[in-house]
C-alpha cells in the first residue's frame, strides 16, 4: 500500500504505519489484512525450494571458477534470485492486485477468479500475469546477493558457540542483519515492481511500464525517499522472516 502512493495529494495516502493499519481496519475490516494470503502461501513452497536448491548448485558450478569465497556466494546468491523471480513473479501480480483492491475483503475476487481475470485482460506475457518480470528479477536477485553473500561470510567469520541456544541466537543475529540490508538494498525495485503491477494512475493509461524508467519517474516526479516507500514493513517481514 505505502509503495503505490505518488505523494501526499493521493488519495490512497497514508500518514504512518499504524494509520494504514487503522484506516485498512476501518475501511475493510480485519480480513483487510490478509488480502492476497493464497499467492504467497501457494508460491512460498516452490520459491524456498527453488532458492536453497538453485543456491548450491549455482555454488557448485562457481566452484570450478577461480573466485573468493565471498564473492562466488554473493554470485550464486544473484543466480539464485534471478531463477526465483521467474518463478514467483505471476503469484506476486496476483497478490499486488487483491491486495491494492481497498473494497472490502468479501467484495473482491478469489486469487483464481483475479488471476483469471488478469489472463483475460493481459495474457501470460508482461502485460499480463508476467507483468513487472524485470523488477522482480532486480528485487529477488539484489536481495538474494547482498543475503547470501553476506549471511555465509559473517557466519564463516564469527566462532560457533557449543551452547544449543547460543548458537541459534548467532544465526538469527546474521539472518536478521542479512535480511535486513538485504532490504534496504534491493527495495527500489520493490517500488517500481508494485508501482507495474499495481494500479496506474489513470485507469487504461500504462505510466509504469519498465523496471528503471519507473524508478526515474518515482525519482523525478516524487523524490529520492520515494523509492524506499514502505521500508519499515518490508525489515519488519524480511528481518526476522
Amino acid at each position: 500500500r505505502f509503495q503505490i502512493q505518488r505523494g501526499k495529494t493521493d488519495p490512497t495516502s497514508y500518514k504512518s504505519l499504524g494509520d494504514c493499519f487503522r484506516t485498512i481496519f476501518q475501511r475493510e475490516g480485519l480480513l483487510g489484512f490478509y488480502k492476497g494470503i493464497l499467492p504467497p502461501v501457494l508460491a512460498e513452497t516452490p520459491k524456498r525450494a527453488v532458492k536453497f536448491f538453485t543456491f548450491e548448485q549455482y555454488k557448485k558450478l562457481l566452484g570450478y571458477v577461480s573466485l573468493p569465497p565471498g564473492l562466488a556466494f554473493a554470485v550464486a546468491g544473484l543466480g539464485s534470485g534471478l531463477t526465483e523471480a521467474v518463478v514467483v513473479n505471476p503469484f506476486e501480480v496476483v497478490k499486488v492486485t487483491l491486495q491494492t483492491n481497498q473494497n472490502a475483503f468479501t467484495e473482491q475476487p478469489s486469487s483464481f477468479v483475479q488471476a483469471q481475470q488478469i489472463i483475460k485482460t493481459g495474457g501470460l506475457g508482461f502485460q499480463g500475469l508476467n507483468k513487472g518480470l524485470t523488477a522482480t528479477l532486480g528485487r529477488h536477485g539484489v536481495f538474494n546477493m547482498v543475503y547470501f553473500g553476506f549471511y555465509f561470510n559473517v557466519k564463516n567469520i564469527l566462532p560457533v558457540n557449543k551452547d544449543p541456544n547460543l548458537e541459534f541466537l548467532r544465526k538469527f543475529g546474521i539472518g536478521l542483519v542479512s535480511g535486513t540490508i538485504a532490504s534496504i538494498i534491493n527495495i527500489p525495485f520493490d517500488v517500481a515492481k508494485s508501482r507495474i503491477q499495481g494500479p496506474q494512475p489513470v485507469p487504461g493509461e500504462i505510466k509504469y511500464r519498465t523496471c528503471f524508467k519507473t524508478m526515474a519517474t518515482v525519482y523525478k516526479e516524487e523524490g529520492f525517499l520515494a523509492l524506499y516507500k514502505g521500508l519499515l514493513p518490508k525489515i519488519m517481514r524480511l528481518g526476522p522472516g
